[in-house]
This record gives C-alpha cells, structure tokens and sequence, in this order.
C-alpha cells in the first residue's frame, strides 16, 4: 500500500507499543488545518514533556517546515518526514519512533486511497477530522467519516473518532450546517477554532498558541486544551470498548444515514 510509491506498512508494524498515542489527523481535502492541528497538539506535548514525534505524510511538509522555524530553544519536537525517500536508509529506520515517545501525530496526505487508509489507521489510538464550515468541506469530510466507518472500520463504540471545527465564525449559516451534519452522524465535536490569525503567527514563528503571550490566545489555547483532553482520555476509551460485551449491537450510523449524509441536505 503507497502514496504517491510511500508505504505505510512499515509504519505501521513499528510502531505498535502499549504506551503510544497514536493521533491520526485526517482529512483528504487539503486546507482543511491538519497541519495547523498537529503543530499546536505537538506543542502542547512538547511543554509537557517527553519530547512527542510528528510523522509527515504530505508532500508539501508543512509540518516539516514548522520545525524548521521551530526556536532551538523551545521544547524539542522529533519530526519524521515521511513523505521524502531516503537512498541510504531502509524505510523502517527512517520512520523510526523514539523510545521514549508517548505522542505520536500523524499528518496525512491530502488524498488517500482505501487500502492506505486502512493502513493508516491500523493501531490509532485517536483520529482527529478537522472539518471547515462550507458546503464543499462538509460534503468531504462526511464522505471521509463515510470511509473510516465502513472502508477503514472503524468502530464508533471505540470512540476513537472525533471532530474538530477550525476556521469557524459562531453565529453564521455555515456553522450552523456544520453543527447540524456533526449531529446528524453522531461524531462528537471536540473543539471549535477560530477563523483568527493566532494560528497563522504561530505557525509563522515555529510556535504552537500555548507558547505565545497567553492574554493574546487565551480564547483559542482553551479550545486547544479541550483537544489535548480528550487525547489525553484514550486509555480509558479503550478499556470502556474492551468492556462491551453485545457483539450483535449494530451501529447506529448505517449505509443509508452515511450516503444521506454525502449526498443530502446535511
């Protein structure tokens, strides 16, 4: 399985430890701010301590040139970049994760196939679809949610899938549609950023909002925080699914809802 001749399958068999919080940041359209969600999430753990890892999948590295501008003498961030080939290097070793590394942020491609996708999501712990408040980018993120339900199979009893608004004004006709077709599938919605240009100066710097003047991004940091706390719960959201003991319980999001919500009036 490849994007663009990269594979995920080494990925995927070496990163599995009991410990790692996987985070997939997922949308297959482009400008949606996975990048912007993974540089701010990365920063957060990294004030924490240990040092987490970003694994960049998309060619454009935007993530890669975020550590790049990235002040020395901030916290560190160990950066993959996965999209680049190495003639010197096995793919398994170049995708290395450290030991030591508890938070591990997948920043995927703006397009994705249905095999790459199932490998991709192999082994999360936490999938995060940022969605924007247009018609053209709720129309794809629910035919993402689509794939990752029955093409990826993901389980919603797991609660490992959730949903991030970003770039929203409160109080409009768009954000309203969003919040009626979040509703409508049944996907929390863990946090709403702002259409503000913290994001824009943060990513500009090499900084994530935690690590600017806090009166200046105490409003967007909170929704931030809201993110990394819900992260945070994934050890008890898989032992609350190891717990389910009705097998036969069909979920409630079927093929019927999931078409309804690619091609109706979400």
């Amino acid at each position: 399985m490849s994007f663009a001749g990269i594979s995920f399958v080494h990925m995927l068999t070496s990163q599995k430890r009991d410990n790692l919080n996987k985070i997939v940041i997922l949308n297959p359209k482009g400008g949606c701010g996975k990048s912007t969600l993974a540089t701010n999430l990365a920063a957060c753990y990294a004030q924490r301590g240990p040092a987490p890892a970003i694994m960049d999948y998309d060619p454009q590295g935007s993530t890669m040139a975020w550590l790049d501008r990235r002040p020395a003498e901030l916290p560190a961030v160990h950066g993959i970049a996965a999209y680049k080939k190495s003639m010197h290097a096995t793919r398994s070793w170049q995708l290395r994760v450290p030991s030591d590394t508890v938070n591990l942020l997948v920043d995927s491609p703006a397009s994705i196939g249905h095999d790459d996708l199932r490998e991709l999501t192999r082994d999360s712990t936490s999938i995060l679809v940022p969605v924007l408040p247009s018609s053209m980018d709720i129309h794809a993120a629910s035919r993402c949610i689509a794939d990752l339900l029955l093409i990826a199979k993901i389980d919603r009893r797991d609660r490992k899938l959730a949903v991030v608004a970003n770039r929203t004004r409160k109080n409009t006709k768009s954000f309203g549609k969003l919040m009626r077709f979040l509703d409508s599938l049944g996907i929390p919605m863990i946090a709403v950023l702002r259409d503000s240009q913290n994001f824009v100066h943060a990513a500009e710097q090499g900084v994530g909002l935690c690590e600017m003047q806090p009166s200046r991004v105490k409003q967007d940091v909170e929704q931030i925080d809201n993110v990394v706390r819900w992260l945070d719960a994934w050890p008890e959201r898989r032992r609350d699914s190891a717990a389910v003991t009705s097998v036969n319980q069909k979920p409630k999001f079927g093929r019927s809802l999931l078409r309804r919500a690619q091609f109706g009036s979400a």
